[in-house]
């Protein structure tokens, strides 16, 4: 009566373990870098949500325009308080690092830049108060940066 595997059957099983493991990992990597865009187009629809909804509430009031992007000297600003703090109920942390918006840069009340970061790819994200865009470029920068900025803006 047999009582132990053979010498090739535990090779056998060795062999299709690390096939697995060749198919896998690969693909692990890749559904971290859409998760990572998923919540950046998440983030980027509730931002400009909330841009919308700021300037709903400044025409109620008679106030035509968008929220100032913001210098340090402005209280209404996009950014107070943190990323998109004027316009968001939560502020959004800076941070430099995947899957995370940091570096902000107001420097007058008409135009602020920030970025988001996906797979170490900084994507450029500006906001300009004449007409509330908030958008990133998907004709410069490198191709990754294009390419993940057409997938969060899409």
């Amino acid at each position: 009566m047999k009582n132990a595997f053979t010498m090739i059957e535990l090779i056998f099983v060795i062999v299709i373990l690390g096939i697995l493991s060749a198919v896998a990992i690969p693909r692990f990597a890749a559904t971290r870098t859409d998760a990572q865009i998923t919540k950046g187009r998440a983030d980027v629809a509730s931002v400009r949500s909330a841009i919308i909804t700021e300037r709903q509430s400044r025409l109620i009031t008679g106030d035509n325009k968008f929220i100032e992007a913001g210098d340090s000297s402005t209280v209404n600003q996009l950014d107070s308080d943190g990323l998109f703090g004027g316009v968001l109920t939560y502020a959004i942390t800076s941070q430099d690092s995947s899957g995370h918006w940091h570096s902000r840069s107001s420097t007058d009340v008409e135009s602020s830049t920030v970025k988001y970061k996906v797979a170490d790819t900084d994507i450029t994200f500006t906001y300009t108060r004449s007409n509330g865009v908030f958008t990133c470029s998907k004709t410069s920068g490198s191709a990754s940066a294009k390419a993940y900025c057409a997938n969060l803006v899409d």
